[in-house]
C-alpha cells in the first residue's frame, strides 16, 4: 500500500492541550466540583509506635463537620490481593485497620465537613497520644533485607588479578518529586458503584486496586484522570490517600474531596530512595574493564519492598566480562519509596559513570575514549544482539558538536577570573519498555475524529503526540483530530511511565486509524458513484480529509462527501498493539555534556552549558523532545546540586518537608541546554521505529556534572548532592 503523507510527525507543534491549560479550563483532579464536602487528614506525630489515646469529641462537635473516622469507627476493608496493582511487594498502608505507626505523617484520622475551613480546624482539634518506640531511617544502620543478586564470570578472581583496581563508594540523597499539581481525590459512590477523579498515571491499575480494596468487581469502579500536573513516577499507584477519600464518601453518603498538602507530599506519595552504592573494578594499562563488582543497599519502607532496576546499566553498558551484583533493600520506618525519573537506571549511572571517570583519571586516558575502547558488540548480560546501539555515535557526535578536543583533561586547568571551570562527560540508558494496547477510532460524516484509549498525560504531551499520529494515519488535519485518555472505560492502556506511552498506545492509535483509513478506502472502491470506483485500493492516499489516487489529485472526494452519500454516519475500527517477545535487547542510549564553574573561594557550583546527544530511534514530535530532553537535564541538576530530603532522627520527621528548604533548581539554574536526536528509527522495537525518550534524558545528568565537577576541582565528590561544604 502506497505509504500515508506525513504532515504532522516530525513537525514543530504547538501542544494541543495548551489553551486549556493556560487559561485554566484544563481540569484536574481537584478541580472536579460535584457537590462535594471536604476531607482533611490527621498526620501521626511520631515516627513509630502505637497509638493509645485518640480523642475526637472537640473535633466532631465542630460546626460542619459530618465525621471523624479513626481505626476504631472505620470499617474494615477488603485488600485482597490483585494480581493487576501496581503496588509492589508487601502490604500497602491500610487507612485505618489498627492502631499501629509505621512512620512520621501516617494518616491517623480524617476529619469531613461541609467547608475545607471547618475540617482543617477540626482536624487540629483531634488529640492524639503514643506508647512511642524509636524510629529506624539511618539506611547505614538497619539491618538489610534479603539480596537480588546477579553474576556472570569470576569477578572476584579476575579483579585479584587486574592490573589496576579501584574501591569507591557513591551515595545518593532521597529525592522528592515535588510536580506542580498536588495530589488530590474526589471521590462518590452511587450505590456500590465507585467513580473516582484521581490524580493518576493509570487509572486502570487504580481501578483495580480500588476494587481490591473494598472488596468490589473493578466493572463497579471508574476512575478518571484527564489532567496531570506532573508527576515523574508518584502518581503510578494509589495511596493511601485516595483510599482514605472513597471511605468517607461511602461512609458520608455524599461526595468527598481529598487534596494533600505541600508539606502532606512528603511523606504521602513516596520518594526515590536513599542509595549506598560501593563499586569495586579492575582493568587492564589500557583500560579494558575486567572485573566490576556492585554492592547496593536502598531504603524502602517496613511494610512493603521498592524494588527497582538499579542492577541492569551495571550489567550491559560495558564489555565487562566479569560482573557480581548484589542489591539490598533496607526495611526503615519511612514511607514506601516509589517510581521517579530513570528509576534505577539515574541511580546506578551516578555510580557507574563516576567510577569510569575514575579510572579514566587514573589511567591517564581521556573519559571518551575509555568508553569507546568497552564498548560491546552484543549484550553482555544476555547475550543477545541489540536491536540499535549508537552510544559511539552520540559520544563522538556530542564531542564534536560540544567542542570536547579543545579541553585540556587536567584538573584546575581552565579558570574565568575566581570560577573554576570544568567540563564532564557520562552515558545513559534505558529500556525500552512495551506493553498491551487498545485504542478505538471513530471518524464522523463531518470529517472529524475522536481517538480514544485510556493513557495519561503527566506533561510530556500524549495529546499532542497520538493527535499527530492519527491525523496523518487519517489523512486528516490535526485541528480535525481530537485525542480523548484518562479514562478506565476506554480501551485499556498500559501505566504511563517507563517511556513506553509513544511504542505502546502510539502503537495502537497506528494500527486503529489504518484499520478505519482503509475502511474508507473500500467503501470508496466499492462505490459505483464514487469516483474512486474500481481503482486499486493501494494507490489511494488521503490528505486533507480527502481521497486521492496518488498520481492524480483531481481524482477523488473527501470522507464527509464519501459517508453522506453512503448515508454513514460514523465509520469505526479498533486498534490494538501487543509487543512480540523481545529476540534482541532493546535500549535507548545517550551521553550528556556539561560544563560548570565552581567559586574557588566559596565552592559554590554552577552549570555553564549541557548537552544531550540520543539515540531514541524516530521523533515523533521534536518540541515534546526537546521538552522532554531539557526537562531531564533541569531535574538532572536538581539532583546532582540541590535536592536532598532530610530526616530528623529523632522522631522520623522530614525536617525541610516544603519548597522554602527543600531546593529545586529555578530559571537562574538552568543555563544553555540543547538536544540532539540521532536520526534513525528502531523498527524492532515496534511498528512506529521509537524507542522512548522520557526517562532515558535524565539517566546520564548527575554523573556528567559531578565528573565537570572534579574536572574543574580536582576533587571527587562521592555524593549527591554535591554541596559547596564539601568542596571547601
Amino acid at each position: 500500500m502506497t505509504p500515508q503523507p506525513q504532515a504532522a510527525v516530525g513537525a514543530p507543534m504547538s501542544r494541543v492541550d495548551g489553551h486549556l491549560k493556560v487559561t485554566g479550563a484544563a481540569k484536574y483532579a481537584a478541580d472536579h466540583d460535584i457537590g462535594i464536602v471536604h476531607a482533611v487528614i490527621v498526620d501521626s506525630g511520631v515516627g513509630r509506635g502505637r497509638i493509645t489515646r485518640l480523642d475526637t469529641r472537640d473535633a466532631q462537635g465542630t460546626p460542619g463537620v459530618l465525621k471523624v473516622i479513626t481505626h476504631r469507627n472505620a470499617p474494615r476493608l477488603a485488600y485482597r490481593d490483585d494480581p493487576d496493582s501496581a503496588n509492589p511487594p508487601g502490604k500497602p498502608l491500610r487507612a485505618f485497620q489498627d492502631d499501629r505507626i509505621r512512620f512520621f505523617g501516617q494518616p491517623i484520622a480524617v476529619v469531613v465537613a461541609t467547608s475545607l475551613e471547618a475540617a482543617e480546624h477540626a482536624a487540629s482539634l483531634v488529640k492524639v497520644r503514643y506508647d512511642t518506640q524509636q524510629p529506624s531511617t539511618d539506611l547505614s544502620d538497619a539491618p538489610p533485607g534479603p539480596p537480588r543478586s546477579y553474576e556472570r564470570g569470576d569477578a572476584d578472581a579476575a579483579l585479584a588479578t587486574a592490573a589496576v583496581r579501584l574501591q569507591m563508594t557513591y551515595r545518593a540523597a532521597r529525592n522528592h518529586h515535588n510536580a506542580m499539581e498536588p495530589h488530590a481525590t474526589v471521590a462518590r459512590w452511587d450505590g456500590d458503584r465507585l467513580t473516582v477523579w484521581d490524580k493518576s498515571q493509570w487509572v486502570l491499575g487504580a481501578r483495580s486496586e480500588y476494587a481490591a480494596v473494598f472488596g468490589i468487581p473493578v466493572e463497579s469502579v471508574r476512575v478518571i484522570s484527564p489532567f496531570v500536573g506532573g508527576a515523574f513516577g508518584n502518581a503510578a499507584r494509589v495511596w493511601v490517600h485516595s483510599v482514605v477519600a472513597a471511605l468517607a464518601a461511602r461512609e458520608v453518603g455524599r461526595p468527598v474531596k481529598l487534596a494533600l498538602s505541600r508539606r502532606q507530599l512528603y511523606f504521602g506519595v513516596g520518594f526515590r530512595p536513599r542509595y549506598e552504592y560501593r563499586i569495586r573494578l579492575g582493568s587492564d594499562r589500557r583500560g579494558r574493564l575486567a572485573a566490576m563488582i556492585h554492592d547496593l543497599r536502598s531504603e524502602t519502607s517496613s511494610y512493603e519492598t521498592h524494588g527497582e532496576a538499579a542492577l541492569a546499566l551495571g550489567q550491559m553498558l560495558y564489555n565487562t566480562p566479569n560482573v557480581r551484583q548484589t542489591h539490598r533493600s533496607v526495611p526503615l520506618d519511612v514511607n514506601t519509596p516509589t517510581w521517579m525519573r530513570g528509576p534505577g537506571f539515574s541511580t546506578a549511572a551516578f555510580a557507574v559513570e563516576s567510577a569510569i571517570d575514575e579510572l579514566a583519571y587514573e589511567l591517564g586516558v581521556d573519559p571518551i575514549e575509555l568508553r569507546l575502547r568497552n564498548e560491546p558488540r552484543e549484550d553482555p548480560s544476555s547475550r543477545r544482539p541489540f536491536s540499535t546501539r549508537r552510544l559511539r555515535e552520540c559520544l563522538t557526535v556530542g564531542a564534536r558538536e560540544f567542542g570536547w578536543a579543545h579541553r585540556d583533561p587536567r584538573p584546575r586547568s581552565a579558570r574565568d577570573g575566581d570560577w573554576l571551570i570544568g567540563t564532564g562527560v557520562a552515558s545513559g540508558v534505558y529500556p525500552t519498555e512495551r506493553a498491551a494496547t487498545r485504542a478505538s477510532v471513530g471518524l464522523e460524516a463531518d470529517g472529524t475524529a475522536l481517538v480514544q484509549s485510556a493513557s495519561s498525560d503527566m506533561g510530556p504531551g500524549t495529546y499532542t503526540s497520538m493527535t499527530q499520529l492519527a491525523a496523518d494515519a487519517l489523512g486528516l488535519n490535526v485541528r480535525d483530530v481530537t485525542f480523548r485518555l484518562g479514562d478506565s472505560t476506554m480501551p485499556p492502556a498500559p501505566v504511563h511511565g517507563g517511556s513506553m506511552t509513544m511504542a505502546s498506545v502510539g502503537s495502537a492509535v497506528q494500527d486503529g486509524c489504518d484499520k478505519l483509513r482503509r475502511q474508507a478506502i473500500r467503501l470508496a472502491v466499492e462505490d459505483e458513484d464514487s469516483p474512486l470506483f474500481g481503482v486499486d485500493a493501494d494507490e489511494i492516499v488521503v490528505r486533507g480529509g480527502r481521497l486521492h489516487v496518488k498520481d492524480d489529485l483531481a481524482r477523488g472526494e473527501t470522507y464527509r462527501q464519501l459517508l453522506t452519500r453512503n448515508n454513514r454516519a460514523r465509520l469505526e475500527a479498533n486498534g490494538s498493539y501487543t509487543p512480540d517477545r523481545a529476540r534482541l535487547s532493546m535500549y535507548a542510549y545517550g551521553v550528556t555534556f556539561a560544563e560548570v564553574a565552581v567559586d574557588r573561594r566559596l565552592g559554590l557550583v554552577r552549570v555553564r552549558r549541557m548537552l544531550g546527544v540520543y539515540d531514541a530511534g524516530r521523533i515523533i514530535s521534536p518540541e515534546l523532545a526537546d521538552s522532554q530532553a531539557l526537562g531531564g537535564m533541569v531535574g538532572g541538576i536538581g539532583s546532582a546540586l540541590l535536592e536532598r530530603t532530610l530526616t530528623d532522627p529523632r522522631d522520623g520527621r522530614i525536617v525541610n518537608a516544603n519548597l522554602t528548604d527543600y531546593l529545586v533548581p529555578v530559571n537562574a539554574d538552568i543555563p544553555d541546554l540543547r538536544a540532539i536526536y540521532l536520526e534513525g528509527q528502531d523498527r524492532e522495537a515496534g511498528p512506529l521505529g521509537v524507542k522512548g525518550l522520557g526517562e532515558v534524558v535524565h539517566v546520564g545528568v548527575a554523573p556528567a556534572i559531578a565528573n565537570a565537577v572534579f574536572h574543574a576541582t580536582g576533587r571527587r565528590i562521592r555524593e549527591l548532592p554535591i554541596t559547596a561544604g564539601a568542596l571547601l
